[in-house]
């Protein structure tokens, strides 16, 4: 009897110990197949997919103003702008104002590659591990706290240098002194410069996001042997 307890109890822990095993190997600390370098570099090149497909999309003519996603619509303080010229028949001026806004975003998302293209160079195993087993946008977060303070700086000057080159500055100076001439509005005189800068960053990290999304949800998403093995550790 105590011979067949001790062979029950040798069977049942070399069992629990192989189940155990299974789990640990599943997880993202490395495997025969895969090792800790994998993993960053499956995170890495999802991020690099994202920026190629995503941001780059977002530099073409009319890459924000006709995607909904990061359409840049006008601030609050500019709402009852367009609603007034609107009311006295200048709704095509109120359009191409919304237009000339999307446009330096445009022109300005190209400067954002290089910066991203650094932020992903750095990402070490612990961060791939971490954002392999986060949200659907960890790792849109995490270039997010790496890149967010570096592209401002870079965006903000090129988007005032863009409202020029597109003829922003022009449409809005129009649309601003004709509102302000209106009798019993009170004058307005928004910082445009910093808006667009936030609305695109706000864009260029929702597209990341949504590729981001597609890569760990969908398989036909990953379209590399790297991203297959890496995100199968999470499905």
């Amino acid at each position: 009897m105590l011979r067949k307890l001790f062979i029950f109890f040798l069977i049942f822990n070399l069992t629990a110990c192989a189940e155990l095993q299974q789990v640990v190997n599943q997880l993202p600390q490395g495997s025969p197949t895969l090792s800790n370098a994998d993993i960053a570099a499956g995170l890495r090149q999802a991020l690099d997919f994202g920026i190629e497909k995503q941001v780059s999309k977002l530099t073409q003519t009319d890459g924000f103003y006709k995607n909904d996603l990061v359409k840049i619509l006008l601030p609050d303080e500019l709402q009852k702008v367009d609603k007034a010229l609107r009311d006295i028949g200048l709704s095509s001026l109120a359009d191409e104002g919304i237009k000339a806004l999307n446009r330096a975003a445009e022109d300005a998302v190209k400067e954002a590659t290089p910066i991203f293209v650094d932020a992903v160079k750095g990402i070490t195993f612990t961060d791939a591990k971490n954002i392999l087993l986060g949200s659907d946008d960890a790792a849109t977060q995490y270039l997010t706290s790496k890149t967010q303070t570096a592209l401002y700086a870079k965006f903000n000057p090129v988007i005032k240098n863009s409202f020029s080159k597109v003829g922003a500055d022009q449409i809005w100076n129009n649309l601003i002194t004709k509102y302000n001439n209106i009798p019993f509005t009170s004058n307005v005189n928004p910082d445009l410069t910093d808006y667009v800068t936030q609305e695109a960053l706000k864009g260029v990290y929702t597209m990341i996001a949504v590729e981001e999304k597609d890569i760990r949800t969908k398989f036909s998403s990953r379209t590399t042997d790297l991203l297959k093995k890496v995100f199968a550790l999470q499905d």
